[in-house]
């Protein structure tokens, strides 16, 4: 597998990914890498040579300012711009990784490397643990701030047939987020969407989600606009690091506090590495004819690491094929 890896995306430069395309070379010998952005730092942050690694030079780098159809014609010679134009124009390459402007990300993705037939908006889906140690998916998570019914159906597909494929879960639980669990809740978007996923075949949905139970274990995805979606999930990033800042005040307050965390330090590193969201790599953008993953722009080499994995993950599942028939058939069914 060959993945091109956005070096200069992120609000770290291009060491994050430095570090972990070299931790994965060593883990996976059959995956190659195609590293985009300033050569000089990234031959420097190498240090030597490696075999699997090829280096594109791209001295431009598309910020968060940037509009998405200037930096799509202005910026081609930044490192998320000509890590696309490789993706789209090199048969051997099989996926993106980037942490980069989402927006740019999204129109450059969309323009440049297509959807899948069908599609009618590509959309993020992220990974989160729940309390039960398995996972949550959510689709979409930023992608797509206005949806219809007819989008969040499709949202449930995508995500779906990505987590039988990539997590081998036989059946995934999709829920809708909603502001109450009954039937009737929400606006008319919401309501007819339900109507939807309802009828759907082929989807094992089990009704309107609150935002309180998304880590409870008892579904398997989420569907939910992206504006909502990207509020949901950065909520429950951001209140799991605030707590963490508490337990770790809290603890330093006092001196009979410090002794007992000597005795539960073990369970304080686990509940640390559950609640840090760097752990979990980003989010997949589904409905692309390519693999495309977006990080967070703070991700640390652990953070691109996970989004590697996820990239591997969906290599050889056939994901786009199943969806297209997935689509396929839930046409046919409502005809």
């Amino acid at each position: 597998m060959k993945l091109i890896l956005d070096c200069f995306g992120g609000d770290k430069g291009c060491a994050p990914c430095v570090e972990a395309a070299k931790k994965a070379l060593g883990q996976y010998p059959d995956l190659s890498f195609v590293l985009v952005g300033d050569a000089e730092k990234i031959r420097a942050e190498l240090k030597e040579e490696f075999p699997r690694v090829e280096i594109v030079h791209a001295p431009d780098v598309v910020t968060g300012n940037d509009k998405p159809t200037d930096a799509i014609r202005l910026k081609r010679e930044s490192s998320m711009i000509k890590a696309i134009k490789i993706l789209r124009e090199d048969e051997s390459a099989d996926g993106l990784i980037s942490t980069g402007p989402t927006g740019v990300l999204i129109a450059a993705a969309t323009l440049r490397i297509g959807r899948i037939d069908g599609i009618r908006r590509p959309a993020f889906c992220p990974i989160l643990p729940t309390m039960r140690g398995g996972i949550v998916g959510i689709c979409d998570s930023g992608a797509n701030v206005e949806c219809s019914p007819e989008m969040l159906l499709q949202f449930a597909i995508m995500g779906s047939e990505y987590l039988k494929a990539a997590f081998h879960i036989s059946t995934p639980r999709v829920a809708l987020l909603n502001v109450g669990t009954e039937e009737e809740k929400g606006d008319d978007l919401h309501r007819e969407a339900h109507k939807l996923l309802k009828a759907a075949e082929g989807i094992n949905f089990v009704g309107n989600m609150e935002s309180r139970d998304l880590l409870s274990g008892n579904y398997d995805l989420v569907v939910c606009d992206g504006f909502s979606g990207n509020v949901l999930i950065k909520s429950t990033e951001g209140t799991a690091l605030e707590l963490l800042k508490k337990i770790k005040k809290d603890i330093y307050s006092r001196e009979i506090y410090k002794l007992g965390a000597l005795f539960m330090k073990k369970m304080f590193e686990e509940e640390k590495r559950f609640m840090n969201y760097q752990n979990y790599g980003g989010s997949v953008l589904l409905g692309t004819e390519k693999i495309i993953v977006k990080g967070h722009g703070s991700s640390d080499a652990t953070a691109v690491y996970k989004c590697i994995e996820q990239a591997l993950n969906m290599s050889g599942s056939s994901l786009n094929e199943k969806i297209q028939k997935h689509l396929e058939r839930e046409e046919t069914t409502n005809v």
